[in-house]
């Protein structure tokens, strides 16, 4: 007799609506995708013990020390690490259980996902409350990470078995997931904050249990709701392609993931996904203190340049100036390098005919419009 959470017993049967998964997918990825929206607690955790102003460890204090120490507040840079490490298992997480995915069924990793993202969380929570951060870094960047690839990896894959007719909808559905995963979480944990926030407590810990919570409701959910076509199933009406034999992209030969690693192909490929995501990746780990404390103040109640620019110069005198500088700068660069200079009937010509110039629009020699300085 099969288990509750076994593949044999998620088996759909003839008739099963196809269309019903894709909502299980989605209360997975909605979930995980929070991940992408964590740099929204970095700010209110760099605060943790000084509430307003942050409580700075002592030069003697390194990495290392802010790991256990409980006598000063947490450096963003040193938060940034539980989000790099989401990442770092996401990836290996994926790669070390895919196979066994395949073999146990998605239920059973929803299951496994749910418990380790949500019980990272709750264990997170608990390193708040006893300002801890090596139990945040376990809590939801180890635990949390291994749940996160497998509820990243599990969602695909069955979506791509019931329509091998749409692979890209059904791709793109899932991923759509953990994207407005941060669009939903973000915002929720935003108004949990200030909702939970007192003089003495900036409010995150309450949030992380909470979230946890309704995060475990859904993805046990969105578990329980998976279905597997039976072995040989294809949707009604559709007929596979053929095999596209004198395409030189696509190999006729059978290559045994175990080999794939010898295969230069395979890494070139994984080289530019690597920096393409890792240039992603970065800019979104910080999005939140960016936005809130270099180009948005006016976000948070503040207005005027010294609330865009005066956090850079508070860290590094002039810094805010000459990043101010830079960007105007890089505005005229960026206009006046569209299109070329060339030579038509032995006259200068430029295929592009607008020009920036002290902050002048040029069509040619004449001044056609002022565009204000962007800072």
């Amino acid at each position: 007799m099969s288990g509750l959470l076994d593949k044999e017993r998620i088996i759909a049967g003839p008739g099963f609506n196809r269309w019903l998964v894709p909502p299980a997918a989605l209360a997975i990825h909605l979930c995980i995708g929070m991940a992408y929206g964590f740099s929204v607690f970095w700010l209110p955790l760099s605060k943790a013990l000084g509430i307003k102003d942050a409580i700075k460890c002592g030069p003697d204090v390194g990495f290392w020390g802010q790991l256990f120490t409980t006598s000063c507040d947490w450096q963003i840079s040193t938060l940034g690490w539980m989000y790099t490490l989401f990442f770092v298992l996401l990836g290996s997480s994926a790669a070390t259980w895919g196979g066994w995915l395949e073999r146990a069924g998605p239920r059973k990793a929803g299951v496994v996902s749910a418990l380790c993202w949500c019980g990272g969380m709750l264990i997170s929570a608990i390193g708040i409350k006893t300002h801890q951060f090596w139990l945040m870094i376990l809590g939801s960047g180890v635990i949390g990470g291994i749940g996160l690839g497998l509820g990243y990896i599990s969602p695909v894959s069955t979506l791509i078995k019931w329509f091998p007719d749409r692979r890209g909808m059904a791709t793109g559905m899932a991923i759509m997931g953990f994207g407005g995963g941060a669009m939903i979480g973000s915002p929720l944990a935003a108004d949990l904050m200030k909702s939970f926030a007192t003089p003495t407590d900036v409010g995150v810990m309450q949030t992380f249990v909470v979230m946890a919570l309704i995060y475990f409701v859904f993805m046990m959910a969105g578990a329980f709701g998976y279905r597997v076509p039976e072995t040989g199933w294809k949707p009604a009406g559709w007929t596979p392609p053929p095999a596209q034999v004198n395409n030189a992209m696509i190999t006729q030969k059978h290559v045994h993931v175990k080999k794939v690693w010898g295969i230069p192909q395979f890494w070139l490929i994984w080289m530019v996904l690597c920096m393409n995501v890792s240039a992603g990746i970065g800019v979104i780990g910080m999005a939140s203190p960016m936005l809130q404390e270099i180009f948005g103040g006016s976000l948070i109640g503040l207005s005027g340049e010294a609330a865009r620019f005066g956090a850079l110069d508070k860290a590094i005198p002039g810094l805010g100036k000459m990043v101010k500088q830079n960007a105007n700068v890089g505005v005229a660069v960026t206009l006046n390098s569209i299109g070329s200079e060339a030579v038509l009937e032995g006259k200068k010509a430029r295929s592009f005919p607008l020009r920036f110039a002290d902050g002048a629009v040029l069509f040619g020699p004449v001044k056609v419009g002022q565009v204000p300085p962007l800072f």
